[in-house]
């Protein structure tokens, strides 16, 4: 095998998932490689594929900008280096004290009931079906339904973010690449009006809050506003609707984990751990180093691209013992599902836990023998690790809730 040998750059690369036999050879031969890719904002990229290297990298935005160039691999479309996804600190930092209070365990507490009273009305609505798509009768729902509540987004409109949301961050795929910059412009123009509706009738919302709050002295313009307003309602369902169905995938193909895991429900704390180190559902982001730096003794010039890859991260040997077992009792599990422990770690990471523990608390017991009934469609991206459709066996008698 060689460098070269996968583009990593190339969304249809991951349409069975992320190439984990590649990452296992790089981070053994190569783990801080140069790919070679001509490109508008080229030349190439630097591919990190060891876990303490991304950490080291993620935990040092002054060598290591998120600013400079964005977080993709690809230019940024005009105006989107104004989001917080693509800010540095101090800025970054002062962005993300906007929203902050709203991931807070205090207030995730105040709104565990509801989470639990959406996880049972969701698998209400589907047991005794026969089969369905997990993806977009269960999956989906939940994180949709908790991000509208958090962002102030009325419940009849929950099904546009779901469409905006798909539309833009499968712009490469032939399923949902239809009209991106149009999916945009209208996710823009509702955000535009729901920002009308609240400073007409101020609540106790994210979207108030980033109306209300000033960053250096400053309330956000309608450009920022409307970028952050973006980034919560894609990535506030994205990487949770992804997490439970590649979940669920991972326990159908192990059923001795799944059985493991009805006989021991303590265990389910660690299984989610677990699913997000298998899962990964962010596959990477991209740093531009600042100044001439080194990782792993290889040496990196400023201006250089520096792509980190979960995925692979998550199953370095030498962080995680037997790595490519799923293991739902794995303890300790220091995965970088959620990013590094620097300034960028996930917003939402405790609110994404509690969704996916409270909607596994439903589906397993309630559904045990769930299986697939037909093929897995992943999404053509590389940047989120997505399912599209995962139909699945849902049993006329199920347990009992």
């Amino acid at each position: 095998m060689q460098i070269t040998d996968v583009d990593l750059s190339d969304r249809r690369t991951f349409l069975d998932g992320p190439p984990l036999e590649y990452f296992a050879y790089l981070r053994r031969e190569h783990p801080v490689a140069w790919f070679d890719h001509e490109e508008p904002d080229g030349p190439g990229y630097w591919i990190v594929t060891k876990w303490d290297d991304i950490m080291a990298v993620e935990r040092d935005p002054e060598t290591f900008s998120s600013n400079l160039g964005g977080t993709m691999i690809e230019p940024l479309a005009n105006g989107v280096e104004l989001m917080m996804l693509n800010q540095d600190p101090p800025r970054h930092t002062r962005l993300k004290l906007l929203v902050s209070r709203m991931f807070t365990p205090k207030h995730i507490r105040s709104i565990e009931r509801s989470i639990r009273v959406a996880a049972k009305d969701i698998v209400d609505g589907v047991v005794g079906k026969g089969s369905i798509d997990l993806v977009t009768e269960v999956s989906a729902e939940m994180p949709l339904i908790v991000i509208a509540e958090l962002m102030g987004i009325p419940s009849e409109d929950r099904g546009k973010v779901f469409d905006w949301s798909n539309r833009m961050v499968g712009a490469e795929d032939p399923e949902y690449g239809v009209n991106p910059e149009m999916a945009g412009m209208e996710l823009y123009a509702y955000a535009e009006e729901l920002a009308r509706r609240r400073l007409a009738d101020p609540q106790e919302d994210i979207v108030t809050a980033l109306l209300t709050g000033e960053v250096d002295g400053e309330r956000l313009d309608p450009l920022e506003f409307n970028l952050f307003f973006m980034l919560l309602a894609v990535a506030g369902n994205e990487t949770t609707r992804n997490l439970i169905t590649g979940g669920m995938l991972a326990l159908i193909e192990h059923p001795e984990q799944r059985t493991r895991l009805l006989a021991d429900p303590s265990l389910l704390p660690s299984a989610v751990e677990e699913m997000l180190r298998w899962v990964s559902p962010v596959n990477y982001f991209r740093r531009t180093a600042t100044r001439d730096a080194e990782i792993r003794g290889v040496p990196i010039r400023a201006g250089e691209k520096v792509t980190l890859w979960y995925p692979s991260a998550n199953r370095d040997e030498d962080q995680f013992p037997d790595p490519d077992a799923f293991d739902v009792g794995r303890t300790p599990n220091e995965h970088v599902a959620f990013g590094g422990r620097g300034p960028h770690h996930c917003l939402g990471a405790n609110l994404a836990r509690l969704e996916i523990l409270v909607m596994f608390e439903e589906l397993l017991w309630r559904i045990p023998d769930m299986e697939l009934a037909g093929p897995v469609e992943r999404l053509q991206m590389n940047l989120i690790n997505g399912i599209k459709h995962m139909p699945v066996t849902v049993p006329a008698s199920p347990r009992p809730s």
